[in-house]
């Protein structure tokens, strides 16, 4: 198991590392040719789309490496495909709400963006399930770096904040188009002919993933477009610029190896022999990251301000600034970042939503707290210090949840198995 699971990451490492490596060769040029105020519109726009694409399919996608006959696997897919449609329909009127509130045409572009993620989610995890990793490194490729470099081409054809939404949701797009081969049993065209009492029946089976996962997931991206709204309502649209990039390439590190290794960990954790054997991997990947996040931390905190002036130009200083006071934040973000999966895989959806309720309103409050008593440096700070509270709390709680949700699984299995 450690050796398969250490050869997954490693492919999806050097895949998530050519992904991430073309943003960042390409930053300092987007920020000469966008503004932090077009960077802040942009920022905003997006992380409401995100809000939505994550939970675009209701979660159902994280249900498929539970399943094992092909028969089954068609009509999860079939309800995935459904509700993702479903949402991103119903993301036009948000999409002209925010036209009109904003006076901002680029929010029209909305449902694109939230059926681009949505779909991009939901076939990453068709394809983890088949364990198709080099696959996956190169869609990480492909939507990452093509991504950035979309943005460029059309910012040098003076596209403004529409360059900067168009670069991730044609990309997402193309991505798509990738991770959709192979095609399930029976093809594509076929998942519109699934029964409708199918999919009843399956959306009952996993009905943890759209009740307890999905107000934990969303309530996890709300953390971001909350942020983006009380900042540039405390501090205007360049601020949240600023706040935006620093946390763009801040987190680089955890979507890399965070992405990675989850992805490759998720079905290891499922197929684990023990409760034992899968809380004794998750405590010696936490201080394997540990490890990892520390020098960044540092790094971060004695060398942000100037690395940031360095590399992306003298007007993003105070992103730099922000990277200093957020990297306590970083660091321990970076080593929860893969773990997070650990919930599902043990079937502890409500501890995990109630443990990220609490976690998003600390964070929120620290944002709010520190604004008010220190300004943008001070939300950073406040940010480090209400998450440090609670990350560490969740190191040392979530180990022990292995134990329960091998309780869980076996008073299913004795009452006749609640997954049958």
């Amino acid at each position: 198991m450690r050796t398969g699971l250490l050869r997954s990451t490693l492919t999806l490492l050097l895949g998530g590392a050519l992904a991430q490596l073309l943003p960042l060769l390409l930053g300092p040029w987007l920020t000469r040719i966008y503004t932090p105020a077009q960077f802040g519109q942009f920022a905003f726009i997006w992380a409401v789309a995100s809000n939505l694409a994550v939970v675009a399919c209701a979660r159902y996608e994280f249900a498929l490496p539970l399943e094992t006959q092909g028969s089954r696997v068609r009509v999860l897919m079939a309800l995935c495909l459904r509700v993702l449609l479903a949402v991103s329909l119903a993301s036009v009127l948000l999409g002209l709400a925010l036209a009109w509130w904003q006076q901002q045409g680029s929010a029209l572009l909305l449902p694109m963006a939230v059926l681009a993620g949505g779909a991009t989610q939901w076939l990453t995890m068709w394809a983890t399930r088949a364990q198709r990793f080099q696959l996956l490194a190169i869609g990480r490729v492909l939507l990452y770096g093509g991504g950035a470099l979309i943005q460029l081409a059309l910012g040098l054809l003076d596209f403004g904040v529409w360059g900067l939404l168009l670069g991730p949701i044609l990309a997402g797009l193309l991505t798509t188009a990738l991770l959709a081969r192979p095609a399930p049993a029976a093809g594509w065209l076929q998942l519109w002919r699934v029964p409708r009492d199918d999919l009843t029946a399956m959306a009952r089976k996993h009905r943890d993933f759209p009740v307890l996962n999905t107000p934990h997931a969303f309530a996890g991206a709300l953390q971001d477009s909350l942020a983006m709204l009380i900042l540039a309502a405390w501090s205007g649209d360049a601020a949240a610029g600023y706040w935006a990039l620093a946390l763009r390439y801040l987190k680089a590190p955890a979507g890399l190896v965070g992405g990675a290794l989850s992805q490759a960990l998720y079905p290891r954790l499922v197929a684990a022999q023990s409760a034992a054997e899968a809380a004794t991997l998750v405590r010696k990947l936490t201080f394997l990251l540990c490890l990892l996040a520390l020098p960044l931390m540092l790094g971060l905190m004695l060398f942000g301000p100037a690395l940031f002036t360095w590399v992306f130009g003298e007007r993003w200083h105070d992103a730099g600034m922000l990277a200093r006071g957020l990297a306590p934040y970083i660091a321990l973000h970076f080593v929860a970042s893969p773990l997070s999966v650990a919930t599902m895989a043990w079937q502890q959806q409500a501890w995990a939503l109630r443990l990220a309720l609490v976690g998003q309103f600390l964070f929120v409050s620290g944002l709010a707290l520190g604004l008010i008593w220190g300004g943008l440096w001070g939300a950073a700070w406040g940010v480090s210090v209400a998450m440090t509270l609670y990350f560490s709390w969740f190191f040392w709680a979530l180990p022990r949840r292995a134990q329960a949700g091998a309780g869980v699984d076996a008073d299913a299995e004795a009452s006749g198995g609640l997954m049958a």
